[in-house]
């Protein structure tokens, strides 16, 4: 199993390698976007998890 992650890893790294460098610029900012949509997200339904969260004590014996 081992041998199929370490396998994987150097495919992985042989293709990544091959990548131009605009590309990889690409993939960080397509990974910042969805970085800042998720804390956004999470932000704006802070309050009603908490409130979600809140209310168990109440229904559990």
């Amino acid at each position: 199993m081992l041998s199929n992650i370490s396998a994987a890893m150097l495919r992985f790294v042989a293709h990544s390698e091959g990548e131009e460098g605009q590309t990889l610029a690409e993939y960080g900012l397509i990974l910042a976007l969805v970085s800042v949509a998720s804390i956004v997200a999470l932000g704006l339904l802070a309050a009603s998890i908490v409130g979600l969260l809140g209310g168990f004590p109440k229904v559990l014996p």
